[in-house]
C-alpha cells in the first residue's frame, strides 16, 4: 500500500465533513437494518427524522457537557412533539402555541450558541411531528419513535467523540491555520513592486479574508472553552491552545501595515527587494497550510529551512541598498526593516508550532469566559434582548409569524401535506434579508435537482432494501454538504423525502406537493425578512462603523500603555484585539450583506467600501503598533509618545461619537494643521522604537480627515433617506 494512498485515507478521515458523515451513517444503519430485517418500513421514516433533529441540534463539547446538553435537547423534543401530537387536532390553541413556542425557542439563543442549536432542533423536531400527525395511530407511537432515533443518534455521537475527544479541537485549530494561509496569500501580492499600486481593491479582499479567520478563531475559542474550567484550560487541551494563542500572534502580525505599500513599491521599482519579501511571505503561506494539515491529521509539524534562507537572503538585500547611501530612500529603508522584524518574528512563531512552549508568555493560560452559568445569567441575556432593537428579538418575531401564517394557510386550503411549508420557512428564513436569499435559491435549487432525480431514482429501485441504502446514502450526503453546499444538501434530503415516503405507499404523490410547499414556504421567508421589522443594513451602518472605531481606539490605548509597562499578553490586552478585529469583521459582513437587499436600501455602497478599506488599514496600522512592543525606559520619549496618542485618541472619540449619532460634523482643519506639524517635528526628532511608533501614529492620523468627511456623507444620505421615506 503505498504512501500516497494512506495519506489520501488520512485526508479524508480528518476532514470534518467526512468524519461527521461517517458518525451518522453508523448511526442511520443502525436504524434501518432492523427496519428492513423485521419489515417495519412504516418505522424508518420517524426514526431516521429523529437521527437528523439531533445532529442538528447537536454542539461540541467535553463528556459531561455533552451529557448534560444531550439530556436538555431530549426533554426539549419531549415537549416540542408531544405537544404537536396534543394540540394538532385543535387549530386555534395549536397556532396560539406555534407562535409562542417559536419565540420562546429563537429566544433562548440568547443564551449562546449551544442553546440557539437545541432550539432549532427543538422547532424541526416539532415540524417533523407535524409531517406524521395526520396518520398517528395514537398519541405515543410517534413522539417515541422520533425521541428513539434522537436517543440512538446521541448515543452514538457520545460513543464515536469519546473514541478521539480532541477531534473537534484539532478540526477547528486547522481551520485558523488554514484561513491564514488565505491571507498570507492575498498579503504577498501588495509587495508586487509597481509604480501605480491602488491599496484599496487589496485591502477589501484582505478585509473579506480577515471576516473568516476571526470567524475560525472564535470557533476555536467556544470550542476550547467548553473544555475549560470557567476559562482555564488544563490537560490535553492545553498544549493546542497555546498553539492558539501563536496564531492569534501571527494574525496581528501579518495584518499589520508598516508603511504605505504604493510608496515601498514606487521607490523600490528597480530592485528585487519586494519580491524577497514576496517570496517569503508565499513560503509562510505554505507553512501555515501546512502546519493545518499536521495538526488535523496529528503529526508533527517540522518547519523547513527555506524561509530562514530568504530571511538571509532580505538581510543582505537591504543591506546592499544602505550602502548605496542614498538620502531619499533612508526612511523607506526604516520601513523595510521593521517589516523584517515583523516578518521574522512570524518566522520564529510558525518553527516554534510543534513545541509551544518554547515561546515564554505569560498568563496565556486564561481565556475570556463569556458562557452564561448560572440561571440567572441566562435570564439576564434574554431578558436583554427582548426589545425591537434587538436583532434576536426581531429574527424570533419574523420566523413565528411566518410559521404561524404558513399554519393558517394549511389550515384554510386544507393542504394535506402541507407542514413541508413550515419545514422550508424554518430552513429559509435567516436574521437577515442576504442569508435568507442565498438559503431560499440554493432551497429552490436543489428541491428541483432532487425531485429530478429523485423520480428517476424511484423508477430504477423499487425494492424495499435499494430504497433503504439510498435514503441512508442520501442523509449521509446531506450532512456532508450541509455547511460548504446547501444546494446539493437540499437536494439530497429532498431524495430522502421521497424515498422515506415511497416507504408509506406515497413515492410519486408527494413530488408536486414538495415543490409547491417549497415554493410557497419560500414566499413566506422572503415576505417576513422583508416586511416584518426588517433589518436592512444600511439603517444600522453607522452604528456597526462606530463600533468599530471605538474598538480600534480602545486596542490603541491598551497598545500605548504597553510602551511604559512592558509587552503583556494579558487577558485584558487579547480582549481588546479581538473585539478590534470581530467589530471590523462585522463591518465587512455588514457591507457585503447590504449589497444583496434591494436597491432602494443600499446607501452609499462607494463611501461604505471607502469607509471599510480605510477602517481595516487603522487597524492594521494598530496592529503594526501590537506587533512591536516594547517597554520604552526613557521619560521624556514616553510623554511624547503620550501626547501624541492623546490627540489621536481624541479625534478617535470625537468620530465614534459622530457615528454613534449619525450627525455631521465640521473637520477643524486647525486642529488636523497642529497635529500634522507636532507629529512631523516629532518623527524626525525621534530614533529607534519611538520613530515607529510615532511614524504609526502620523499614518493613522492622516486618515482620520477623510474618515470624517465619510462620516459626514453618510450621515446626510441617511437624512435624505429618513425624509423619502
Amino acid at each position: 500500500m503505498s504512501v500516497q494512498f494512506l495519506t489520501n485515507i488520512r485526508q479524508l478521515w480528518v476532514n470534518p465533513a467526512i468524519n461527521h458523515g461517517l458518525l451518522i451513517l453508523i448511526t442511520l444503519l443502525g436504524v434501518t437494518i432492523p427496519c428492513w430485517y423485521f419489515e417495519l418500513q412504516e418505522t424508518a421514516t420517524p426514526l431516521i427524522l429523529g437521527v437528523i433533529a439531533a445532529a442538528l441540534a447537536e454542539s461540541d463539547d467535553n463528556f459531561k457537557g455533552r451529557i448534560k446538553a444531550q439530556v436538555l435537547t431530549v426533554l426539549c423534543f419531549v415537549i416540542a412533539t408531544f405537544s404537536i401530537e396534543i394540540l394538532f387536532d385543535h387549530p386555534v390553541l395549536f397556532a396560539i402555541g406555534l407562535f409562542s413556542s417559536s419565540i420562546g425557542f429563537i429566544m433562548v439563543g440568547a443564551i449562546g450558541p449551544r442553546y440557539a442549536k437545541i432550539a432549532f432542533g427543538s422547532l424541526l423536531i416539532a415540524i417533523y411531528t407535524m409531517l406524521g400527525a395526520h396518520s398517528s395511530t395514537n398519541l405515543w407511537l410517534q413522539p417515541l419513535l422520533l425521541l428513539t432515533g434522537a436517543i440512538w443518534y446521541f448515543f452514538s455521537s457520545t460513543v464515536w467523540y469519546s473514541i478521539a475527544p480532541l477531534r473537534p479541537v484539532q478540526q477547528s485549530l486547522a481551520t485558523v491555520f488554514e484561513q491564514l494561509s488565505y491571507y498570507f496569500d492575498a498579503k504577498k501580492t501588495l509587495f508586487h513592486p509597481i509604480s501605480n499600486l491602488t491599496p484599496q481593491p487589496y485591502r477589501i479582499h484582505e478585509a473579506k479574508l480577515n471576516v473568516e479567520i476571526v470567524v475560525a478563531l472564535n470557533n476555536f475559542k467556544q470550542i476550547i472553552l467548553s473544555r475549560s474550567n470557567r476559562g482555564i484550560v488544563d490537560g490535553p487541551s492545553d498544549r493546542f491552545l497555546k498553539i492558539y494563542f501563536l496564531a492569534q500572534d501571527i494574525h496581528e502580525r501579518i495584518s499589520s501595515s508598516h508603511y504605505r505599500y504604493q510608496d515601498l513599491g514606487s521607490t523600490f521599482i528597480h530592485s528585487d527587494i519586494m519580491f524577497r519579501f514576496k517570496h517569503l511571505i508565499d513560503l509562510q503561506a505554505r507553512a501555515c497550510s501546512k502546519i493545518a494539515f499536521c495538526i488535523n491529521s496529528g503529526v508533527v509539524y517540522e518547519h523547513g529551512e527555506d524561509s530562514n534562507q530568504a530571511l538571509e537572503e532580505i538581510q543582505r538585500s537591504i543591506k546592499y541598498l544602505e550602502d548605496q547611501n542614498n538620502t531619499s530612500w533612508k526612511p523607506l529603508l526604516e520601513q523595510l526593516n521593521y517589516l523584517f522584524s515583523n516578518l521574522s518574528t512570524i518566522e520564529k512563531l510558525l518553527s516554534n508550532i510543534s513545541n509551544p512552549d518554547a515561546i515564554n508568555r505569560e498568563n496565556d493560560d486564561i481565556l475570556d469566559d463569556t458562557d452564561a452559568h448560572s440561571l440567572k445569567e441566562m435570564w439576564l441575556r434574554v431578558r436583554s434582548n427582548l426589545n425591537p432593537s434587538s436583532l434576536l428579538f426581531r429574527h424570533a418575531i419574523r420566523l413565528s409569524i411566518a410559521l404561524t401564517l404558513g399554519y393558517g394557510i394549511i389550515q384554510m386550503f386544507d393542504i394535506e401535506r402541507g407542514y413541508w411549508i413550515l419545514l422550508t420557512t424554518l430552513f429559509v428564513c435567516q436574521p437577515n434579508y442576504s442569508a435568507t436569499r442565498q438559503k431560499l435559491v440554493s432551497r429552490v435549487i436543489g428541491t428541483l435537482i432532487g425531485l429530478f432525480v429523485g423520480v428517476i431514482l424511484l423508477s430504477l429501485f423499487p425494492s424495499m432494501l435499494s430504497q433503504l441504502i439510498i435514503i441512508v446514502l442520501s442523509c449521509v450526503a446531506f450532512f456532508v454538504f450541509r455547511v460548504n453546499n446547501y444546494s446539493y444538501a437540499t437536494a439530497f434530503i429532498t431524495i430522502l423525502v421521497l424515498f422515506c415516503f415511497n416507504q408509506l405507499g406515497e413515492g410519486f404523490a408527494v413530488i408536486m406537493p414538495r415543490l409547491t410547499d417549497t415554493l410557497i414556504g419560500c414566499l413566506l421567508a422572503v415576505g417576513a425578512v422583508t416586511y416584518i421589522l426588517p433589518d436592512w443594513q444600511s439603517r444600522r451602518l453607522h452604528n456597526v462603523m462606530a463600533e468599530s472605531i471605538s474598538a480600534n481606539k480602545l486596542y490603541l490605548a491598551q497598545i500605548i500603555g504597553q510602551y511604559r509597562l512592558g509587552k503583556q499578553n494579558d487577558l485584558t490586552y487579547r480582549i481588546a484585539r479581538r473585539r478590534a478585529h470581530n467589530q471590523t469583521s462585522l463591518l465587512s459582513s455588514a457591507i457585503t450583506n447590504m449589497l444583496v437587499e434591494p436597491g432602494k436600501h443600499r446607501s452609499s455602497v462607494d463611501d461604505s467600501f471607502r469607509f471599510l478599506t480605510l477602517n481595516h488599514a487603522l487597524l492594521s496600522y494598530i496592529s503594526a503598533l501590537g506587533a512591536h512592543r516594547q517597554r520604552i525606559s526613557e521619560q521624556s520619549t514616553h510623554l511624547l509618545i503620550l501626547e501624541a496618542h492623546r490627540e489621536i485618541h481624541g479625534l478617535l472619540e470625537a468620530l465614534y461619537v459622530q457615528l454613534h449619532n449619525d450627525t455631521q460634523s465640521q473637520i477643524n482643519e486647525q486642529i488636523y494643521s497642529d497635529i500634522e506639524t507636532k507629529l512631523s517635528a516629532w518623527r524626525q526628532d525621534e530614533e529607534g522604537s519611538a520613530r515607529m511608533v510615532l511614524q504609526q501614529l502620523h499614518l493613522i492620523y492622516r486618515m482620520l480627515p477623510e474618515l470624517q468627511s465619510l462620516a459626514n456623507k453618510l450621515a446626510k444620505r441617511n437624512r435624505k433617506d429618513a425624509v423619502l421615506t
